[in-house]
């Protein structure tokens, strides 16, 4: 077969292809119209939440700040008076810190800051004698998707339960953050609570084989040595 017979087949080819593709356009034209505008939807619907999700996100961050700032506020001096920003007692301070987690709580509570913001006002209720409230908002926080932030909340429930006397749920919470600690709660940390929790029992054999635990697992850290002090003054 010569070069032109072959150049020629494949202009016939070509034009064979293309009139195919055409046809097939003209006779699924609608379908790829709805198609097309369908994609172009959901990308505008992406884009879109997208945008949302950063401006509400950035809210959240702002609001959530602005509450630590409060709760981080500093006290008036004795016989001050207490001005902008700074507060008469500590009591006060949580009060105010309270309402402004509470309203991010409430805002946000679809975000990661929404989480954080229970957590602090399950901490804030509790300070003030709210154990009742502190427990539903501790719990909310505990069940975050943010291990760092679940812990935390955890470690606090636990106790408010040994606060109510009950022992029993603080120890399962203990041992269960001691399986699976996180970067906010380490394992010695709950442990150092569930002795303490121990010794407050009067337990006093069990509260030492666990500071004996931590302080060899953690011989140069700041747990280890918490652990060595309260060995040395249960002696």
């Amino acid at each position: 077969m010569d070069t032109q017979t072959r150049h020629a087949l494949k202009q016939d080819g070509f034009a064979q292809a293309t009139a195919s593709s055409f046809s097939w356009l003209s006779d699924h034209s609608s379908s790829v119209v709805r198609w097309v505008i369908g994609s172009a939807v959901l990308l505008v619907v992406v884009i879109g939440s997208l945008i949302l999700w950063g401006v509400r996100t950035g809210a959240a961050d702002r609001a959530l700040g602005a509450a630590l700032d409060t709760y981080v506020a500093p006290l008036a001096e004795p016989g001050v008076p207490a001005g902008n920003g700074i507060y008469a007692t500590a009591n006060d301070r949580s009060k105010a810190a309270n309402q402004q987690f509470a309203a991010v709580a409430q805002q946000y509570g679809w975000l990661p800051q929404g989480a954080k913001a229970h957590y602090f006002v399950g901490i804030t209720d509790q300070e003030l004698g709210q154990t009742g409230s502190a427990e539903s908002e501790l719990k909310i926080a505990a069940g975050a998707w943010d291990s760092n932030v679940a812990n935390l909340a955890k470690l606090a429930l636990a106790g408010v339960y040994h606060q109510t006397a009950r022992d029993a749920q603080a120890i399962d919470i203990y041992n269960a953050l001691v399986a699976k600690p996180s970067e906010t709660v380490s394992a010695s940390a709950a442990q150092l609570d569930l002795a303490d929790l121990y010794a407050a029992e009067g337990k006093l054999d069990q509260a030492r084989a666990i500071w004996a635990k931590v302080k060899d697992a953690d011989k140069e850290g700041a747990s280890g040595a918490i652990a060595a002090q309260k060995l040395a003054a249960k002696q």
